[in-house]
């Protein structure tokens, strides 16, 4: 492995970026499948998480509010996460055009969740 490789490898150790399946929540009979981009940088923003969703839409928001909302409901400004029975969790997101409800499986929160603290404490031992 070159000099240049093991730089890139060091950087990215404090990054994550997973992927899930969302589902949209809707009055519609069925609701939609959307790819979510689960984003969490240590060095750029420790105490933050992102989700991005197709069309450019980024959500950022402190982890504290996920980990917390995957065990009881919470709100902090726009956003809302609470448990949905025993392995979904919905995240609620408020705009000035109304509001989307996105239903995750909380296995794929939590193994995120999990890689941050991972990417964090990679920070911290380096």
């Amino acid at each position: 492995m070159d000099d240049h490789a093991a730089d890139e490898h060091a950087v990215d150790e404090h990054a994550v970026d997973d992927h899930a399946k969302g589902r949209i929540i809707s009055d519609a009979p069925l609701s939609r499948p959307v790819p979510v981009s689960l984003r969490f940088d240590a060095d750029r923003s420790p105490e933050t998480v992102r989700f991005g969703f197709p069309g450019d839409i980024e959500w950022s928001f402190p982890r504290t509010l996920l980990e917390t909302g995957l065990r009881t409901p919470t709100r902090r400004g726009d956003i809302g996460v609470w448990p949905c029975g025993r392995v979904q969790t919905v995240v609620e997101f408020h705009t000035a055009d109304g509001v989307a409800v996105v239903q995750f499986d909380t296995s794929a929160l939590l193994r995120f969740l999990r890689h941050t603290y991972a990417a964090s404490t990679s920070l911290t031992t380096h």
